[in-house]
């Protein structure tokens, strides 16, 4: 005879974080994870199960074999709650998300930037860290000094009224975004590097899971940017601390667009092990590398590939670095 707890609903045995819609959890997804799942799975941390109920209502009824079974389930469903609706992708082009239905709220370009206020963190979608489709993303403690550059997207219709990483129904007409590790809820301008276009959002959702993406924004934000066409573009994230007067002010890549941009494949204190990069690089076919040493202003010896003039030279230099053993590189503007 088993416990009461385990006589209920499967619904009622997962915590609200993870009662989502069965939209959100195709049925490839759940496949995926549970094709992912491994024993290390049961050392993770994230959202509350009610494996603790499990066990003190009934644990010296049930063998230890079924309350091991019992505790994976738990804990892969909750990795599983942890998939976004933008899971992860073959590498190639991103597929532009279909325009809005019907006809949008008027003058959305009028639409107010997010405001920066002081906001508790958010009691869902913010674990230590989550493993999605093979790959962990330890959230960030705060997002003071966060400053990153790569390639946003943005995310509409489809997942219009759906609930995101915090609960909230996701509004493709609000000033918004999704990040892979930045705390929930917090706010960053976004600065459009092709263009200088620039906008201040809320993150309020986890994402995107595509390969080589940074941030998904909301529709209207990606049309003050002037990327719904394209669908991406290469952008500068820079977050904002409530109640600085110079947080929210514009930065050298958002007053006018950088003449051009570059991937940075290393930096070192060493001039020696920059130029092993180098050589490596250039002996992988990369002609364009070249090393950039400033002693004026720095100690460190960067190697740099470039210049990039769009996401689909980036996507494909990242790809060849990787393929040459580099796996951190990132864009740079200066």
């Amino acid at each position: 005879m088993r416990p009461a707890a385990l006589r209920r609903p499967a619904a009622l045995m997962r915590p609200a974080a993870l009662r989502r819609p069965a939209a959100l959890m195709r049925p490839a997804e759940l496949m995926r994870c549970a094709a992912a799942a491994r024993p290390i799975a049961l050392k993770r941390s994230g959202t509350p199960t009610h494996s603790g109920t499990l066990m003190r209502s009934g644990a010296r009824h049930l063998s230890r074999s079924w309350l091991l079974a019992a505790f994976a389930c738990a804990m892969l469903l909750d990795g599983c709650s942890l998939v976004s609706r933008r899971a992860a992708s073959p590498p190639g082009p991103t597929p532009i998300p279909a325009p809005p239905p019907g006809a949008p709220p008027a003058d959305l370009l009028a639409v107010p930037d997010a405001v920066p206020r002081v906001e508790p963190r958010s009691r869902l979608g913010n674990p230590p860290f989550y493993d999605v489709l093979g790959h962990r993303y330890y959230v960030l403690p705060t997002a003071e000094g966060y400053v990153a550059r790569g390639v946003a997207s943005w995310y509409g219709p489809t997942f219009h009224g759906i609930r995101t990483a915090m609960g909230e129904a996701y509004d493709m007409y609000a000033m918004t975004a999704a990040h892979k590790t930045l705390p929930l809820p917090c706010y960053v301008r976004v600065t459009n590097l092709r263009n200088g276009k620039s906008v201040v959002v809320r993150v309020n959702d986890r994402g995107p899971f595509v390969a080589n993406r940074l941030i998904d924004l909301s529709y209207t934000a990606a049309l003050k940017l002037d990327m719904v066409r394209e669908g991406t573009t290469l952008v500068e994230v820079r977050a904002i601390t409530p109640g600085e007067p110079s947080s929210s002010a514009l930065t050298r890549a958002s007053e006018s667009p950088p003449p051009e941009l570059y991937v940075q494949a290393g930096a070192f204190a060493n001039e020696d092990n920059a130029r092993r990069l180098l050589a490596r690089l250039r002996a992988g076919g990369l002609a364009n590398a070249f090393l950039l040493a400033r002693p004026e202003t720095s100690r460190l010896y960067r190697v740099r590939v470039g210049p990039v003039a769009s996401v689909a030279e980036y996507d494909a230099l990242i790809a060849r670095l990787e393929k040459l053993g580099v796996q951190d590189a990132r864009l740079a503007i200066d």
